[in-house]
């Protein structure tokens, strides 16, 4: 049997007539989810340690502890631990060896909006696991070599740049001086970092108030099967179209093989063909 039609299964998407895109990641929040394309062609290193981090679980019950609207959203650091009891505490992230900062590798983005990229500190090769989405064009200080050695952008917001925007809406909340800024969704200015611009869906800092971001790989599985067919299944993209295509040659001339409304679930499809032509499949989704 020639398994090579199954060799397939690297994730597309977008509208794209060839070439290779990268991971694609939907980051769940309270006021929707974002999909990211994450550039593992041009920032391989900063993407795999990204990937590591989701795939390890290190990012279960994460959430954010730092917004400041106009500029970033930030999380990785922080998760929750007994979420829901009364004895949840909310410990750092276990870390893995920080990454070589890759802002001058591949191809040059640019930190502005909807764009995603890795906190760190004064050292150019000190990101570990923390985050930040860039809520504005912030490309004339985070761009800038003599600030960490520039921040490395991985990934953009290919839907999803409504929900993001929704963080630009919140309000400073001083609980010593009983501000309370309406609507409720607040940034408690707090005592010390790494909590001192810390958001919340409410006043009070439990953990039902915190803005959790789940997030999931988009990953796509071929399983060859006894009679010559495979299945193809894939974390689908919510509220979207997901396109499952294939190919018999490079360069790639994409055939429809489904179409299909993704809900955020796994979703499966069977390729019937039982030649012995290698195939090469993909997903792309579109709004």
């Amino acid at each position: 049997m020639n398994f090579s039609r199954w060799l397939g299964g690297l994730i597309f998407f977008a509208a794209m007539a060839s070439g290779l895109a990268g991971t694609l990641a939907q980051f769940r929040t309270t006021y929707g989810d974002l999909e990211v394309e994450l550039y593992d062609q041009d920032k391989p290193a900063t993407v795999q340690n990204f990937i590591r981090y989701v795939q390890s679980g290190r990012y279960t019950n994460a959430f954010s502890n730092r917004l400041v609207p106009g500029f970033v959203l930030q999380a990785g650091g922080f998760a929750v631990t007994n979420r829901g009891a009364t004895n949840w505490a909310t410990p750092a992230v276990a870390t893995f060896p920080p990454v070589t900062n890759e802002f001058n590798r591949g191809k040059f983005y640019s930190n502005v909006f909807g764009t995603l990229a890795m906190a760190k500190n004064s050292d150019p090769n000190s990101a570990t696991s923390q985050f930040f989405f860039n809520l504005a064009d912030n490309s004339a200080s985070l761009d800038n070599t003599n600030n960490s050695g520039g921040f490395t952008v991985f990934g953009h917001v290919v839907a999803g740049t409504n929900v993001l925007a929704m963080f630009n809406t919140f309000q400073y909340w001083l609980p010593q001086f009983g501000i309370m800024p309406q609507p409720t969704n607040l940034v408690l200015e707090y005592y010390a970092a790494p909590f001192n611009t810390w958001p919340l869906l409410n006043p009070g800092v439990t953990d039902s108030n915190f803005v959790y971001i789940d997030i999931s790989l988009l990953t796509v599985q071929i399983a060859a099967k006894t009679n010559r067919t495979c299945d193809i299944s894939w974390n689908s993209a919510a509220g979207m179209t997901n396109y499952v295509e294939f190919t018999t040659n490079f360069p790639p001339v994409w055939q429809l093989l489904r179409t299909t409304n993704g809900n955020g679930s796994t979703m499966k499809t069977t390729d019937s063909m039982t030649n012995n032509a290698p195939r090469f499949y993909r997903v792309r989704v579109a709004n």
